[in-house]
């Protein structure tokens, strides 16, 4: 039989490992190519992933609930029809390592079997993300049929007991020889911050990751030359499937007066983040506390509207639109501080973003050139927004590329905070709780609907100017709603 192995992909974003949460196959079962075989949580959403060839599954190399790098092998394909008796036999013996002890098989399969190293070279197949399909490159993967001479020598110390031939199936494209080293995001800011070229960086991590240790022996010149030379072999005989027993869903204490919950998955991509906002760019909050009656019942009046039937109307809604107008008078507000290019970038376009809390934690989605959408269109997209995200299927591109974020502190009873801006965006409003207080109205002390927005702006972007006028066309909007149309 042939033995194809699938590997985590890459999905891009610097991101470099991912949970398996769901199989939806197990050993035995047919696959055909294009099938969705598991699902996995990355940094930054839940994702399917599909297996790009036919056969029979021949191991689960990983349980639900593992943490497992990008490159390593995650499930194992009989492509070549050999009896389902004799495919547990030649898996189980490496037990998941078998992308190291495969390449035993004898010359009669021609299909490529890997050298002793650990890592396979990087093939032609680009990284994907799941729904977009799998972009093979046959020209590349039959280039290497060449390779058989170099594995010869390995076929008759391995006896040869049952013709499977592995084949690497390298979707993501890394590999020791691959053009970008492999590190996850800290070990990236720590080679920054050292002056370490990655690129020089002898890798001692599974799969050739770069530790931190890696890094921290580079920017020593003595140690440099020492230290990668008895690490290294140290890292050949752990491959991918050692880190496999490591991951744990929750850690209780033996005494069950903690819990330990590990960081990953949108959590851990959501710290880094707003440590990285927090430090990077310099933050400045501002207030304003209003009247927002006219706009609650204008709120009431469009769901009495026939024009509107069947559209979710809140105040969300007409904020969101507030923002919108607020940000064509003052457009300044709507750029990015580019630190490598030492640039400004105006936005010509909004694409709006909203905070959204879920079981993964809390994710930033946008709407995608919301300036240009009516109101019914800005409700259907907000509808679909926060629908996806309970839901979990909330996809990474919808998360890329937002220019102005709101956050509803509100919904929870919240009067108003100082939100961290979304990494990449200028400014970021948080919504209050929208309540009923005691207000001088036309000069009396009535009951009416009042709220707080709070704007957390990047002073290096918006000065104070131009934050208090921002601010106060939004709150001056949602006072008078017929601004948004003489406004607009």
């Amino acid at each position: 039989m042939t033995i194809r192995e699938f590997k985590m992909p890459d999905v891009g974003e610097g991101l470099t490992e991912a949970e398996i949460l769901k199989w939806y196959v197990q050993p035995g079962d047919t696959v055909t190519d294009g099938q969705v075989v598991c699902e996995v949580e990355t940094a930054k959403a839940a994702v399917e992933l599909p297996i790009p060839f036919d056969g029979t599954v021949h191991e689960l190399v990983f349980p639900e609930g593992t943490t497992v790098d990008v490159g390593q092998v995650i499930i194992s394909v009989n492509v070549g029809g050999a009896a389902p008796a004799e495919a547990p036999a030649p898996a189980a013996a490496p037990a998941g390592a078998a992308p190291a002890e495969a390449p035993a098989p004898a010359a009669a399969p021609v299909v490529e079997a890997p050298a002793p190293a650990a890592e396979p070279e990087p093939e032609g197949r680009q990284p994907v993300l799941v729904g977009y399909g799998v972009a093979a490159s046959s020209t590349k993967r039959r280039a290497r049929k060449a390779a058989p001479a170099a594995s010869a020598p390995a076929a008759p110390a391995a006896a040869a007991p049952a013709p499977v031939a592995v084949v690497p199936e390298q979707l993501n494209g890394h590999g020791p020889a691959g053009p970008r080293p492999l590190a996850k995001p800290p070990v990236r800011k720590l080679a920054k911050d050292l002056g370490v070229d990655l690129a020089s960086v002898v890798p001692t991590g599974p799969d050739g990751v770069i530790t931190r240790e890696d890094v921290h022996r580079a920017a020593a010149p003595a140690p440099a030359p020492v230290a990668p030379a008895p690490a290294a072999p140290a890292a050949v005989p752990a491959p991918a499937p050692v880190p496999a027993p490591a991951p744990v869903a929750v850690q209780v204490s033996s005494d069950a007066r903690e819990t330990r919950v590990p960081i990953k998955g949108v959590r851990k991509a959501t710290a880094a983040a707003m440590v990285g906002s927090a430090f990077t760019a310099p933050h400045v909050t501002e207030f304003v506390t209003f009247d927002i009656t006219r706009t609650m019942k204008l709120v009431e009046e469009l769901k009495a509207d026939k024009d509107m039937a069947g559209l979710r109307i809140n105040p969300l809604l007409l904020i969101a639109k507030a923002i919108l107008v607020a940000v064509r008078r003052n457009p300044e507000i709507n750029a990015a501080w580019d630190e490598a290019a030492q640039e400004i970038v105006l936005k010509h376009y909004v694409n709006l973003g909203i905070a959204a809390a879920t079981p993964r934690g809390l994710i930033v989605p946008n709407i995608k050139d919301a300036h240009a959408q009516t109101l019914p269109e800005l409700s259907r997209s907000l509808s679909e927004l926060v629908a996806t995200a309970r839901e979990g299927k909330t996809t990474p591109a919808a998360m890329q590329g937002g220019t102005f974020t709101i956050t509803n502190v509100g919904v929870f009873g919240v009067d108003t905070g100082t939100p961290i801006l979304n990494p990449g965006e200028s400014a970021i409003l948080a919504v209050g709780a929208i309540k009923l207080q005691p207000w001088v109205h036309k000069g009396k002390v009535k009951p009416r609907q009042v709220t707080t927005l709070a704007l957390s702006f990047d002073h290096r972007l918006v000065d104070g100017e131009l934050g208090s006028k921002f601010l106060a066309d939004v709150a001056a909007i949602l006072e008078q709603p017929k601004r948004l149309m003489t406004w607009a």
